[in-house]
């Protein structure tokens, strides 16, 4: 019984030491993987591609970016459009050729955090990205190509339907305020998209469908790249 009690203080002792710290580790790690799948991104993927590529700066962001889902992940679907429109409409507007070096470059949500600027198509894809990862249905989200009256060019917006055949909501980087889009007359819609299905739009309305959304082929590019953050 002496020589147990001599022994038991360096048992427990090694007990704190290891078995809790480990224990506690695991327990974080499995709680991280619950919240990595619900939202859909590999933060811890994203994260060490955007340090390795971009630096600390789009590092930030990136945790920025993280943050802004996880506080946002059980707030009404209102707060979640102004929270990633507000977000995203931060970041700098920059043309393709500036950044990419190229004339039309698609970028994933990664790279638009990571450069921190990027033309219209950048910040609709990254809306709609992190507006799928926080749970809105991507049926009620499409990416629209219109022309911008005003500025009277291509432009790209995002729209939420509250349900089939409503009147959308726009999100977009060039007026900041989400709107109906009856109040957005400065817009001509061309066609819209989403994860799955294209449609060709004549006028605000629902639009003609006309296919898999595949058929654009840098959107289809785009997916394949950020297949590779995703879970």
């Amino acid at each position: 019984m002496g020589r147990l009690g001599a022994v038991r203080p360096q048992i427990l002792s090694l007990y704190r030491r290891w078995a809790m710290p480990l224990m506690l580790v695991l327990g974080l790690l499995l709680a991280y993987q619950q919240v990595k799948a619900t939202q859909g991104l590999n933060f811890a993927k994203i994260a060490l591609f955007v340090q390795q590529q971009f630096g600390d700066q789009a590092f930030r962001r990136t945790l920025a970016w993280q943050a802004l889902i996880e506080q946002n992940r059980e707030q009404p679907v209102e707060a979640q459009l102004e929270a990633v429109n507000d977000f995203f409409n931060q970041l700098q507007f920059s043309d393709d050729i500036k950044i990419w070096q190229q004339e039309d470059y698609w970028a994933t949500p990664v790279e638009f955090i990571g450069r921190g600027a990027g033309d219209c198509e950048d910040f609709t894809i990254a809306k709609y990205y992190t507006l799928v990862a926080l749970g809105v249905p991507s049926e009620k989200l499409r990416l629209m190509y219109v022309k911008a009256v005003r500025f009277n060019q291509h432009h790209m917006v995002l729209t939420y339907y509250q349900r089939r055949g409503s009147e959308p909501l726009v999100l977009d980087n060039i007026d900041p305020k989400i709107k109906k889009a009856r109040f957005r007359k400065d817009l001509l819609p061309i066609y819209s998209f989403n994860a799955e299905y294209l449609w060709l739009t004549k006028s605000r309305g629902i639009g003609k469908l006309v296919g898999s959304s595949d058929r654009l082929s840098l959107w289809k590019e785009l997916r394949q790249r950020q297949q590779e953050f995703s879970q």
